[in-house]
């Protein structure tokens, strides 16, 4: 049951709102005073404020400044010395709706209504974020891992352009991720492009998008990748094996914040982080003319490398916890257990394929065997 708190320095106002919306459903507490309502907010949650603008000591504007510092609740203001003026600089700094009293009964339950389903969705938004950022959690306590996530840590509130570099099945993409998650655009799009997926010729349709009739299966106009991350991450995976041709214009973008279409004629301002990795030693490929030299410098202000699991041998127990639980659920079976014989004999592999290998592996091991896991069952099936 939502929960709705009035403030009003008027007792006929209260009342009469606290029966409304009594018998609509909700549960009400009440205020005499702006003053009196500011510890409510400490020590209840509600679902939705109305507060009136004139009251003594302090009115509802200054209620709506202090109550956003505290709250993400929705604040409807009422007025009955309503201006144009005041909706106005109430709305900006940051209230819900404005109403005028003698408030209309239907634009009350009405604007209500609409408060609190945008809270309900802002919750739920706020719960999904979450379990998406458990999804990349970077797991590992190792010193390497350690050092890592405090680069992230520093780099992720900046605009920095990041290029970062390690081993296939490593976790760039966590990183990549873990850097936008920690940043001021962590509400804005995280767009993921893979270079070395995309065929060269249709690269450059993909991140700066197309004009209708622009090639011949271009039916209608299509919005590029760098377009879509606006005011987000645009996350260039494996950029060492992207074409000559694109690499020109992403320098161009990034030089300049501005994209063209493929097939038309008017640039577009785009405001873009870019986050790069790629498992090729870029340097090299300059040398041998795969790579601009100038691309490399703009987008490498900071250079992250990711360790391969060799080098981090002693996060292996914590990733297997990690991933086991995760692919007993998705398997649809019991969480099985480790013994510390077999993540030993787990810390003697190569691990040439990294996270990722290590990650199919305890796959394998959940599908393949017993609710305990052992020295055995690793060396028959690894």
């Amino acid at each position: 049951m939502s929960r709705v708190l009035i403030i009003d320095d008027e007792p006929a106002i209260r009342r009469a709102m606290h029966g409304i919306l009594e018998n609509e459903g909700y549960t009400i507490a009440e205020a005499a005073s702006a003053v009196e309502a500011i510890p409510m907010l400490n020590d209840n949650t509600f679902d939705a404020i109305f507060c009136d603008i004139k009251m003594p000591q302090m009115d509802g504007i200054e209620f709506l400044e202090k109550a956003k510092t505290l709250t993400d609740t929705p604040i409807i203001i009422i007025s009955g010395h309503g201006t144009i003026d005041i909706a106005v600089d109430a709305i900006k700094k940051g209230a819900y709706d404005f109403i005028e009293k003698p408030m209309d009964l239907n634009r009350m339950l009405i604007t209500l209504r609409n408060a609190l389903d945008k809270n309900r969705l802002v919750n739920e938004t706020k719960k999904l974020r979450n379990v998406v950022s458990k999804q990349y959690e970077m797991v590992g306590t190792s010193p390497a891992m350690q050092e890592l996530n405090d680069m992230i840590e520093r780099v992720a509130p900046t605009n920095a352009r990041v290029l970062i570099l390690g081993e296939n099945g490593t976790g760039k993409e966590l990183v990549a991720r873990q850097l936008h998650e920690m940043s001021p655009r962590n509400n804005g799009p995280f767009i993921e492009v893979n270079c070395a997926a995309i065929p060269s010729e249709l690269i450059e349709s993909q991140l700066f998008g197309h004009e209708k009739g622009a090639f011949t299966s271009a039916i209608k106009q299509k919005k590029g990748d760098f377009e879509l991350a606006d005011n987000g991450t645009l996350f260039l995976d494996e950029i060492g094996d992207m074409s000559l041709a694109a690499q020109a214009k992403v320098l161009r973008a990034l030089q300049e914040n501005k994209i063209t279409r493929v097939g038309g004629e008017e640039e577009i301002k785009v405001d873009v982080r870019v986050v790069a990795a790629t498992n090729k030693n870029l340097q090299d490929e300059i040398a041998k003319g795969n790579f601009r030299e100038d691309l490399y410098h703009r987008i490498s202000m900071i250079i992250m490398r990711v360790p391969p699991l060799r080098e981090r041998l002693d996060d292996i127990p914590l990733l297997i916890n990690s991933f086991v639980v995760k692919s007993a659920n998705e398997m649809g079976k019991p969480i099985p257990t480790f013994t510390d014989k077999a993540i030993e004999e787990l810390k003697k592999q190569q691990w040439t394929g990294n996270i990722r290998e290590l990650q199919n592996v305890v796959g394998r091991l959940v599908i393949l065997c017993g609710s305990t896991i052992s020295e055995e069952d690793v060396k028959k099936y690894v």
